[in-house]
């Protein structure tokens, strides 16, 4: 190999006439716009589709002859020129982000970004959610900017050897073939950021994706300004060990705020979605220091008004954990820069008393420099106020500051193009800008049913096709028979019964568990005139073994002559493939634990594509089933035996296959139409399609978060953050007399036999030491209570002040009706007030009647 003496961009030699090619094949507005990829397509089909559907490789690649022969082809220049001035009129919303016109804009920060296969560098759900994200805030105008890590091999590619084992590939991407820009600055060189690390300081070059109106800024530390080691800070996604990790998110957290400063960029609220990003807090802090001349708590108490956090994670071990000794390595100068000491530092990413040898946790940052922060489905929510309910000493779990915005898809990136047509034709144009319409989607049923059927069945036919060729790529990758070979292209049935099972491996997803009764799962696949085939994809993390074991499992049980020609495996899951699957199956199988699947968006995809969702109520499903609309697996049980309930939701299923998915399916009219398969398609349509996407999401964000966080920034960030140095010194004297505060007396007009209708008095007498009465806010809580006494649901309602009795004692009172018969109760409780808080719920800080 000859190692180069100087490297440079050589970018493709386009005619004049076709310089548009670039400008579109530049911003990935093109990857949710069908003209645009079949534009692409007419330039070189067999080149787009080897280029993993990249339109600048596409460019870079296709021949000078071709290019010319383009120039005098009307039909192309009428194709490109329609493309082009669409892209151009779209843009025209754009919101600016900077100048002095610039609006409060909103900072995404994501580990990941799944926008296209063009660009590898997502692994799953999470990315593929942010790349959603941006795509609907571009479609929205919102005024937010993307920041995320530009890997250089990326997630893996993954393959299976002869024993079904997966292996992995770390391709390396080359960045001046994707559809990327570098930043440069004034005198026309990469611009680059700088953050410090013990003993050395790491730069990072940043790349800018445009998704539409979005720019999206990427930091990349493969530069040769940095030792090797550094340079692989950003090689890979989600690999290496704890020392890596730590050093990723500080460059991800810290250099993402400094390249949007370097951009140019001050936004007014960061959103962390997830905590990997969360040591941005760190460095909003110390710029409102340096900034505003503000002390440490001054400095949070601003700049955590302006931090959003979302959690993806239902289970503990789903957390980015950090040993203190790494803290101490990588924190100590910043615990300097901020003027705080260890302890403080660590109690910021640690519960309260936590022992010595407490890991740090990236997720506890992210909740303690924020404050707004929500779970990804209304389930999650719940969950999420479970687990982190010990931040909140005092207070109970439904009442934990934690919210609940469920997922959504970005329906042009995933919705079909066939599908696409029939919407037009039968909802009109407005389905594809304002998808959160209820009566659109109402329109579904106006859809002739065999016109509905017959556009599935040609994407089923699509989805065979493509499996089949998949089959024989791997068989002859691993170096199977020609007789092998020969027989992969008769697996599957085009017109038979399609189940989807794709998602990352994870033991909680229960890929096996169709496969708990082998020869019950025969019957159920072989029935001669009611055949059924499943589909599996997905990967396992290069470090989970039991997951692999999982996929290595799978393979080998379908290896069974009476299985292989109706299962299939199909490697390499990525969002190419994603498309194929939840566009042609019949029914998208889910599968978690209770309480263990976040949200998922699959299911979402394929529901919008008409296929029908089966699946344990976790997640999306826990609020989006309906039995007119799919079907569910148990009734959102939960067993202290793993291998038990495995056991009886495995049977569930089966009895769900034999009882009522397949007989639905193969029950056909004198048309061959399934006319009550059709009509629960069309149910589940307008149902998931109006309440699961994007738009609705973030319209949600920016009710629930956004605005309200804009507005509270600004708010205590006025006169050089004076607001923000009053409500400081107001916690901390709050924090001080709390501790004075005594419930005197508590006094009830309540006796056995009061009814619904009854109005009762209630009384407090409070004593609040240092502290005066527009301290705090008092309230009763009343409902029903069960066999121990405990509270279970209630109502809660403000007293009023009624001023200071003769002993010095503040006075509140209320009337106040239960709203339940049975067995009911009550208590009182005290809660800081003042109206600059984000919530009343502050940690610790709570005086409950005894």
């Amino acid at each position: 190999m000859l190692r180069a003496f100087r490297t440079l961009h050589v970018a493709p030699s386009l005619p004049d006439r076709l310089k548009p090619l670039y400008e579109i094949a530049h911003n990935v507005w093109w990857s949710w716009n069908r003209d645009a990829v079949d534009l692409f397509r007419r330039l070189d089909a067999d080149l787009f589709d080897a280029t993993h559907h990249n339109p600048v490789e596409t460019l870079g690649r296709v021949s000078q002859e071709r290019l010319d022969d383009l120039v005098n082809d009307e039909g192309f220049l009428s194709h490109m020129d329609r493309v082009y001035a669409e892209l151009q009129g779209y843009m025209e919303g754009a919101p600016s982000l900077t100048g002095p016109e610039k609006q409060n804009v909103i900072a995404y920060f994501s580990m990941e970004y799944g926008l296209t296969e063009a660009m590898p560098i997502y692994s799953g759900g999470l990315g593929v959610l942010s790349g959603d994200h941006l795509k609907a805030a571009s479609d929205m105008g919102m005024p937010l900017v993307g920041v995320g890590m530009l890997y250089q091999e990326g997630y893996f590619r993954q393959y299976l050897n002869v024993d079904g084992w997966q292996q992995e590939t770390y391709p390396t991407n080359d960045f001046h073939n994707m559809p990327i820009q570098l930043e440069r600055d004034g005198n026309g060189e990469p611009l680059t950021i700088a953050v410090s690390y013990p003993g050395r300081e790491v730069r990072a070059q940043i790349w800018r994706v445009q998704v539409g109106r979005i720019p999206l800024y990427m930091l990349d530390s493969n530069i040769e300004a940095n030792q090797p080691d550094d340079r692989q800070l950003t090689s890979k996604l989600y690999s290496g060990d704890r020392d890596m990790r730590i050093r990723q998110e500080i460059l991800l957290g810290v250099g993402g705020m400094r390249a949007l400063q370097a951009v140019g960029i001050e936004p007014t609220v960061c959103h962390m979605n997830e905590g990997h990003s969360a040591f941005l807090g760190l460095e909003r802090i110390r710029l409102a220091m340096q900034g505003h001349g503000l002390s440490f708590d001054e400095a949070l108490v601003l700049t955590s008004a302006g931090n959003v956090f979302t959690t993806h994670t239902s289970v503990p071990a789903g957390i980015d954990l950090f040993a203190p000794h790494l803290i101490d390595r990588y924190m100590t100068d910043w615990m300097h820069t901020l003027g705080i000491d260890r302890h403080r530092f660590l109690s910021l990413g640690r519960p309260r008393h936590a022992p010595p040898e407490e890991p740090f946790s990236m997720a506890v940052l992210a909740l303690s420099l924020s404050s707004k922060a929500n779970g990804v489905s209304e389930l999650h929510g719940q969950v999420a106020r479970e687990m982190w309910q010990g931040l909140w000493p005092g207070t109970p779990a439904n009442e934990v500051p934690i919210g609940a915005i469920t997922n959504g898809i970005h329906h042009r990136t995933w919705i079909s193009q066939d599908m696409a047509n029939l919407l037009f034709r039968y909802l009109g144009p407005r389905w594809h800008s304002d998808p959160a319409d209820t009566e659109l989607w109402g329109r579904v049923e106006r859809i002739p049913d065999e016109e509905l059927w017959h556009t599935h069945e040609r994407r089923r036919e699509r989805l065979v096709s493509m499996a089949r060729r998949a089959m024989v790529n791997q068989l002859v990758r691993r170096g199977a028979s020609h007789s092998d070979i020969g027989r992969a292209w008769d697996f599957l049935d085009p017109k038979a019964l399609t189940i989807g099972f794709a998602r990352r491996f994870a033991t909680y997803k229960r890929a096996l568990l169709l496969f708990h009764d082998l020869e019950r799962l025969s019957r159920i696949l072989n029935q001669t005139d009611r055949p059924v085939q499943i589909l599996f994809a997905g990967k396992a993390h290069p470090e989970d073994i039991p997951a692999k074991e999982l996929i290595r499992s799978l393979i080998h049980a379908v290896r069974r002559e009476d299985l292989r020609h109706r299962i299939v495996f199909l490697e390499d899951y990525d969002m190419a493939l994603a498309r194929y699957l939840v566009q042609g199956v019949d029914v998208w199988l889910n599968t978690p634990r209770h309480g263990q699947e976040a949200s998922g968006t699959s299911g979402m995809k394929a529901c919008m594509n008409g296929a029908i969702h089966l699946s344990t109520l976790d997640g999306w499903w826990h609020e989006g089933y309906s039995p007119e609309i799919g079907w569910r697996i148990g009734q959102g049980e939960s067993y202290a035996d793993d291998a038990y309930g495995d056991e009886v939701e495995a049977h569930v299923l089966y009895d769900l296959l034999e009882k009522d998915v397949v007989p639905l399916f193969y029950d056909r009219g004198h048309n061959s139409v399934p006319h009550g398969w059709v009509g629960l398609m069309k149910r589940s349509m307008a149902s998931v399609g109006q309440r699961f996407n994007t738009q609705r999401m973030l319209q949600e964000y920016a009710d629930l978060l956004y605005t309200p966080s804009v507005e509270r920034y600004v708010r205590l960030a006025d006169e050089g953050g004076k607001a923000a140095r009053e409500l400081s010194q107001w916690l901390q004297q709050v924090g001080e007399g709390w501790s004075q505060i005594r419930l005197v007396n508590v006094e009830s007009s309540a006796e056995d036999g009061v009814t619904v209708r009854d109005e009762v008095a209630f009384t407090v007498h409070l004593a609040l030491g240092s502290l005066s009465p527009g301290d705090v806010t008092v309230q009763v809580c009343l409902g029903i209570t069960d066999a121990q006494g405990q509270i279970v649901d209630y109502d809660t309602i403000p007293m009023e002040p009624q001023g200071q009795t003769d002993d010095g004692l503040e006075r509140y009172t209320v009337l106040a009706r239960f709203n339940w018969s049975g067995l009911s109760g009550y208590t009182v409780r005290v809660l800081p007030n003042h109206p600059n808080l984000a919530t009343t719920h502050l940690p610790g800080l709570v005086l409950w009647a005894e």
